[in-house]
């Protein structure tokens, strides 16, 4: 039984964090991401509330930890720069591949328009993408190739990456939409390419 209150020295453990995290991912698997509460979390892998406020803000700050894992802004890509499309895919294919550790199960419960977590590390601030995110390094990308003119100059690197990660979104719903046949990384390669590729951008 969960309580509440500030965890114990042995109750702050690496073993209570992995806890927390499989016992979230089994709740939103098998009752969706409405029935995420903390309460619900604590109770099922059986910690102290106190243990999960070690860790974790709250119920959206959970929720990042499946994607904010990656540090994107560290994140070495092999792919140069003269192939922009190919590296924006690769760079984008860290956050794929994550997606498709967890599964669709997971995946189609999470990505919804109640996660609050998701929708303000999409989101844009104050005209910018928040640091460290898939899309602030993208649009970093994108900057260093139009220094380097692989793509015009003229081109808005922040709205092209406010446009690529809009067309990953969509591949990603429709992947959790689908029965399992659809390739998500060639789509997400395939549509980014020809994206990239307009007279108007290369």
């Amino acid at each position: 039984m969960a309580t509440r209150g500030r965890p114990c020295k042995s109750d702050v453990t690496v073993d209570n964090k992995q806890k927390i995290i499989d016992t979230t991912i089994e709740l939103i698997k098998t009752h969706g991401s409405d029935f995420l509460t903390v309460r619900n979390v604590c109770q099922v892998a059986e910690v102290a509330t106190g243990t999960f406020y070690h860790y974790f803000k709250n119920k959206d700050d959970l929720l990042m930890y499946f994607i904010m894992d990656i540090s994107f802004d560290k994140c070495e890509l092999k792919t140069p720069l003269s192939d922009i499309s190919g590296r924006v895919c690769e760079l984008y294919m860290n956050l794929i591949n994550r997606y498709m550790e967890l599964g669709r199960d997971f995946m189609r419960n999470f990505y919804t328009t109640g996660n609050q977590a998701l929708s303000a590390y999409m989101g844009v601030t104050d005209g910018q993408f928040a640091a460290g995110t898939v899309m602030e390094r993208c649009e970093r990308e994108l900057l260093a190739a139009q220094e380097s003119s692989i793509i015009k100059e003229n081109a808005d690197a922040h709205v092209l990456s406010a446009d690529i990660c809009t067309i990953v979104k969509g591949c990603v719903f429709e992947w959790c939409l689908g029965d399992g046949e659809l390739d998500i990384r060639a789509v997400v390669r395939r549509i980014i390419g020809r994206y990239l590729k307009q007279d108007n951008i290369s």
